[in-house]
């Protein structure tokens, strides 16, 4: 393998806890709920897959957010309009508080790299084999990585937003090898989502995947990486 592609969310990072979010963004609001009510505003936002990068929504979605869902990814206006759409099915001391949410999923600090994320990427590099980073996202996650020391190890990104195409099409695996100079037979794409990552594999690319679960559960899943490149 010459180079090896990344998602974002569940395999190199993982977003915080809802209850964390929620605190969060009532925090920068100057806002406060009694715990119990924190608690259980968090469990309907988690019940309503309201925080990207979290659990998919268990409860039935508004007509308007059923009929962005499966292109939310095309554009920031269509994420930021599905998941506040989702956030709004809760009600909250303040209606800014949706947007906010939004926003707050978006900074550094809401996401924390898994344990052997930088040591699995700085090997890589180490080895010279090219690293991409391919997500469906709706927003610019190059601060992300920038914030929490990894961006040095990444040659190129490729987000769906910027391109109008998600994944599993094909398309965006192979923008993303172009970027790199190599060819798909030569490129490793590792992702949490069989469906969406495993499109990689229509291209050509080899494919490997990791669970979706909190960092701290998840100490060594990235590190089997290393030896399936050689």
């Amino acid at each position: 393998m010459t180079a090896v592609l990344f998602d974002f969310s569940g395999t190199l990072f993982r977003i915080e806890s809802t209850e964390s979010w929620l605190r969060a963004a009532l925090d920068e609001a100057g806002l406060a709920l009694a715990e119990a009510e924190l608690t259980r505003a968090a469990l309907e936002l988690e019940r309503a897959g309201a925080l990207p990068g979290g659990l998919a929504p268990r409860a039935p979605m508004p007509d308007e957010v059923a009929a962005v869902w499966g292109i939310r990814d095309e554009s920031a206006e269509l994420h930021r309009a599905a998941y506040t759409g989702l956030s709004r099915l809760v009600p909250l001391p303040d209606p800014a508080l949706h947007d906010a949410l939004y926003d707050r999923h978006m900074s550094p600090a809401a996401w924390q790299p898994y344990p052997d994320a930088a040591e699995v990427l700085r090997a890589l590099r180490e080895r010279g084999i090219g690293v991409g980073v391919v997500s469906n996202i709706g927003w610019d996650l190059r601060p992300v990585f920038r914030a929490h020391g990894l961006d040095p190890y990444v040659d190129v990104y490729v987000l769906s937003y910027e391109h109008g195409v998600q994944k599993p099409d094909p398309r965006l695996f192979e923008t993303a090898c172009t970027a790199l100079g190599v060819e798909p037979r030569d490129v490793l794409m590792v992702g949490d989502d069989r469906r969406a990552d495993g499109g990689a594999e229509a291209l050509g690319c080899g494919v490997h995947f990791v669970d979706h679960l909190p960092a701290a559960q998840r100490p060594d899943g990235l590190r089997p990486v290393l030896d399936l490149v050689g």
